[in-house]
This record gives C-alpha cells, sequence and structure tokens, in this order.
C-alpha cells in the first residue's frame, strides 16, 4: 500500500504473514520499534495511517508527522446497549446447555459470562 499526502510523503506497509516492514518515504522502519499499526480511508479522503509504537522509551522518531491523539472509549456505553438486548431467558437456556458448564460453585455465572462474550465477539 503507499499513500502519498500533500506534501509528497509516502508510507509503505508490506506484510507477508507474520513479516512486515514499514518504509516512510523509502527509510524503512525497525518493525520492533512498532506494537501495531491501523490503516482507514474514507471515500474520496486519503489514507490515514496510525502507527503505535512498541517501546516509548527507546523509540526515536525525527522527520515529519501529522500527529492525531486517541482517547480510548468509553465501553460503559456499548456494554450498556448490548446487554440492554439480551434476552435473559435466551441466556438461560444458552448457558445451560453450555458442554462446558461445571458444577461447582459460580459455575453457571461463568458459564453466562463466557456465553455473553461469545455473543459480543460474534460466536
Amino acid at each position: 500500500m503507499d499513500h502519498h499526502d500533500k506534501t509528497g510523503r509516502s508510507v509503505r506497509i508490506t506484510a507477508h504473514g507474520p513479516n512486515t516492514a514499514v518504509e516512510i518515504d523509502g527509510d524503512k522502519l525497525d518493525f520492533d520499534a512498532i506494537g501495531a499499526y491501523s490503516v482507514s480511508q474514507l471515500p474520496g479522503e486519503a489514507a490515514h495511517v496510525v502507527l503505535h509504537l512498541a517501546n516509548r522509551e527507546d523509540t526515536r522518531f525525527d522527520g515529519y508527522a501529522r500527529v492525531s491523539v486517541a482517547d480510548v472509549p468509553d465501553p460503559g456505553p456499548a456494554a450498556a446497549v448490548f446487554l440492554g438486548a439480551i434476552d435473559a431467558e435466551e441466556l438461560e437456556h444458552a448457558a445451560l446447555a453450555r458442554p462446558d458448564l461445571g458444577t461447582g460453585k459460580h459455575s453457571l455465572t461463568q458459564a453466562m459470562l463466557t456465553q455473553l462474550g461469545e455473543w459480543a465477539r460474534g460466536v
């Protein structure tokens, strides 16, 4: 993937399985310094690349960049909507039918939490 912004800068990410190379204006970055990356693009707009540094103490960056600082979203409102849509009877039936339902203390609660987690992930 290549992205050229208005200043002529480019970002190239080449991923082959677990092997990934990241270049900015042709300069290869040390991939061990990158904890993660994400790419997003809206129709008609330039791609937005976010590099998450793996070790902020030892990592140095020299050059021009447009910096975006994002707050971690509060999961509470989304969790409230998700839990509000759960049918209690359906949850109870699903939890009681689980093959991993134990017989110990709190095993039904654990089965329900596991079931909710699976539903949240779309499993």
